[in-house]
């Protein structure tokens, strides 16, 4: 009994409305455009959403929405087996930032509440040809992810989003370099961290 009622706990976690929403074509598949994202669209909040179930439940599985699409970085990025640094790098240092926030959180994971994400004006189109790019795209550096826990409002950084079709995903949430890293956690809204690069 106490098996299945796992299983149907785990089932529920996973079918919230964000995900159960219809799913379009994969994104990754079409061609990229410089359409500015905004933070402001539901499909980012819903991104952002998942992330934060992501975080309180130390489920990376339930966060994969927020990060960037693995199709789109085969053709972003001009490496020897972009397939193989996707999942052995990116995917992996995302796992390991999302437990490090987890762990931030403490007890009360699974009662803080997500406030929002802040995402700074630093924008800059990153162009083929730098950073082993062959596809361009808008990067956004030093978000703020915002939560309320024990009645305080708390944040850390995003160190990394990447636009795709015009939208923000995540491919660094902690220090690109230092997987398992939270990016200047503070109580109250915190301060961007600073614009540059990929």
């Amino acid at each position: 009994m106490r098996a299945i009622a796992l299983l149907v706990t785990a089932v529920a976690l996973c079918l919230t409305p964000a995900m159960t929403s219809a799913v379009g074509p994969d994104p990754g598949k079409l061609p990229q455009t410089t359409t500015l994202p905004s933070s402001a669209s539901p499909a980012f909040r819903a991104r952002m959403a998942a992330l934060w179930r992501g975080i309180a439940h130390d489920a990376p599985v339930l966060a994969m929405s927020a990060f960037f699409p693995r199709s789109a970085y085969l053709q972003v990025k001009a490496v020897a087996d972009a397939a193989s640094d996707y999942r052995g790098r990116l995917v992996a240092n995302y796992r390991l930032d999302i437990h490090a926030a987890h762990e931030l959180l403490g007890r009360g994971a699974r009662d803080a509440r997500l406030v929002g994400v802040r995402v700074p004006r630093e924008w800059a189109w990153i162009v083929p040809g730098y950073c082993a790019n062959r596809v361009g795209y808008w990067h956004a550096p030093g978000a703020r992810l915002l939560y309320r826990e024990g009645g305080r409002l708390r944040s850390f950084g995003i160190f990394s989003l990447i636009s795709w079709r015009g939208e923000w995903y995540v491919v660094h949430l902690g220090i690109w370099n230092h997987p398992g890293t939270i990016v200047s956690p503070s109580v109250g809204a915190g301060v961007f961290g600073p614009p540059g690069g990929c």
